[in-house]
């Protein structure tokens, strides 16, 4: 907040339409950017007429105005941080220097960024959070477009279709956990459209911790994954896939049973096999042909967890769904390319995109826990328009850039 005695830089935009800026920098707080700044080494050794710190707050500020010009954004952002810090604002540059501007600054910054500041938000009383004193979280994979240069192609690869051709764009690979109660991805890996989602999830499932209860479709499931983030201290519930066959232990009072599940192969007879509980059922949704579910679970008691409440758990999976849609719909916009034309600045802006929904649930979060309500029951769509309210006063948008 500017302090006593503070002048508003001279610009046309209005303070109610500077709050886009305050939603980043409460969330991202510029003493913790500069340390992140320092801390990757890119901090600037002359003075600039575009800081790290600038660029920093752009790369999170092109995620939420996706349609605006690098002009556009720049200008948006730097009345606001002009503002907050009592600082003239800046000259805005050419459309060539800010992108010299992000290159210097990488994507680094804004991994760490989003490492630091990103955690699970959800409280004692925060509706759809929690599961037997466990905070549910889940865990999903998703692509994203990026630009059509050789650059790219190069190093992220793009999907095949159909008699051999290949997909319009290179694609990159994210695979997030998010808080299912308030729909925060917290944690992240971003790489290549070659490298599968169960090579990326390691990545994330190792940083679990105890007091989670983590929800996976049956893509992950298997023995290698499921060890790892059995390590973790964490619970897991995840749908089994087919061709997992358990062997049986003991049936137990609410239906479920004990197996002992091990690796798939010759491995399987040496390796120590972990106890797993077993839940079979079907959802009555008034489909013909229903398909039958089976999710395997760490907690072992029935007491502690009955198998009809992690039945019914397991259908928070598809919360992270629903965080992807308001990334890649709403904030990035439907059918949008990444504009980065080069694979570093692709990482910057998908830790951008990421930094900026985290800042947007941040915001719909502390909203609704100072009136007690669900946070899954605030639009996100109304959040972002919040966010947004320095669009209506910048100039018309012109074409995007590099």
């Amino acid at each position: 907040m500017p302090r006593g005695g503070w002048r508003k830089p001279d610009s046309d935009r209005r303070l109610s339409d500077l709050v886009s800026v305050g939603v980043l920098t409460r969330t991202f707080p510029p003493m913790l950017v500069d340390e992140v700044v320092a801390g990757c080494g890119r901090t600037e050794l002359r003075n600039r007429a575009l800081p790290a710190r600038a660029m920093a707050y752009f790369s999170i500020g092109m995620a939420l105005h996706s349609e605006g010009s690098y002009e556009d954004v720049l200008g948006l952002l730097t009345d606001g941080l002009a503002w907050t810090s009592g600082e003239e604002p800046i000259a805005l540059p050419s459309k060539s220097a800010i992108f010299q501007a992000r290159s210097r600054l990488g994507s680094e910054p804004l991994q760490k960024l989003f490492s630091r500041v990103a955690t699970p938000l959800a409280g004692a009383g925060t509706p759809g959070a929690w599961l037997g004193g466990r905070r549910l979280v889940a865990i999903d994979g998703t692509c994203l477009d990026v630009a059509d240069t050789p650059e790219n192609s190069a190093h992220f690869g793009r999907p095949g279709v159909n008699k051999g051709e290949q997909a319009a764009f290179p694609q990159a690979r994210v695979v997030a956990v998010a808080e299912c109660g308030t729909h925060a991805i917290f944690d992240a890996a971003v790489g290549k459209y070659a490298t599968g989602e169960n090579a990326m999830a390691g990545e994330v499932i190792d940083r679990l911790t105890p007091g989670m209860l983590l929800l996976a479709d049956r893509g992950f499931c298997g023995f290698p994954l499921w060890s790892r983030a059995v390590a973790t201290g964490a619970d897991l519930a995840w749908r089994a896939m087919g061709n997992m066959k358990p062997r049986p232990i003991e049936t137990l009072a609410d239906g479920s049973w004990l197996a002992e599940l091990r690796p798939s192969g010759n491995a399987g007879r040496k390796a120590t096999p972990l106890t797993i509980r077993v839940i079979d059922y079907r959802i009555d949704d008034g489909r013909r042909n229903d398909e039958p579910y089976r999710l395997f679970t760490t907690i072992l008691d029935p007491d502690d967890v009955s198998a009809l409440d992690l039945a019914a758990a397991y259908s928070q999976r598809w919360e992270i769904e629903s965080a992807f849609d308001e990334l890649k719909t709403h904030q990035r916009g439907p059918r949008t390319v990444l504009r980065s034309k080069s694979p570093d600045l692709v990482l910057q802006e998908i830790w951008g995109h990421l930094c900026c929904h985290y800042a947007i649930r941040t915001l719909m979060w502390e909203a609704a826990d100072q009136v007690g309500a669900d946070p899954d029951r605030v639009s996100f769509v109304a959040a972002l328009r919040i966010a947004r309210r320095s669009i209506p006063a910048a100039r018309d948008f012109s074409p995007s850039g590099h």
